[in-house]
């Protein structure tokens, strides 16, 4: 297992405030979490109970544990949780991230706000390359990414199980990767 890193409990951003997940955020996680809309393009099964959003919750708090770093909640100026984030350790050198939101405030910037937020978070953490990928045929995630600085390094064909397209086949990635020194 690569070392801990030291990530802070909360970032802010020019419109968002991330932070680390608790067990009271539950019925909010799983508002957003349940939806299937939001969930389409993600590798985790779209959640069906509050008991698999405290399940993700056990799970975000072990990886923070273990690893300095996780998931963190995207807050709204007005506090509502608007989606998540985060900073997942693979290596000594290297994370990876992703980001989701409700569509409510899709096509506002703030997908690329949350990938560069972790560009600078994984920069200041020491860290070499940040990777992220998303289903090929989901364009509008390839689009955020290279606004955020991520340089397009390859397409993985069937690589994915995503769990909430219909027929839950190997689904191809585009992959991406920022390198920070």
């Amino acid at each position: 297992m690569p070392p801990p890193l030291t990530a802070p409990a909360e970032l802010f951003t020019r419109r968002l405030h991330l932070r680390r997940p608790t067990s009271r955020d539950a019925e909010a996680i799983f508002a957003y979490a349940s939806d299937h809309e939001v969930t389409r393009y993600m590798a985790w099964p779209r959640h069906l109970s509050l008991d698999d959003t405290r399940a993700f919750l056990a799970h975000a708090d072990e990886e923070w544990r273990q690893r300095g770093a996780g998931v963190y909640l995207a807050s709204s100026a007005d506090g509502e949780i608007i989606g998540s984030t985060g900073l997942h350790l693979l290596a000594p050198h290297r994370a990876l991230t992703g980001y989701l939101l409700v569509p409510r405030v899709w096509g506002q910037g703030l997908a690329t706000e949350l990938a560069q937020a972790m560009v600078g978070l994984a920069r200041a953490q020491g860290l070499v390359r940040l990777e992220a990928d998303c289903v090929a045929e989901h364009a509008a995630s390839a689009r955020v990414l290279e606004k955020a600085g991520f340089a397009f390094e390859g397409r993985r064909r069937a690589f994915l199980l995503a769990p909430n397209l219909p027929g839950n086949a190997p689904v191809d990635v585009r992959s991406y990767a920022v390198v920070l020194r």
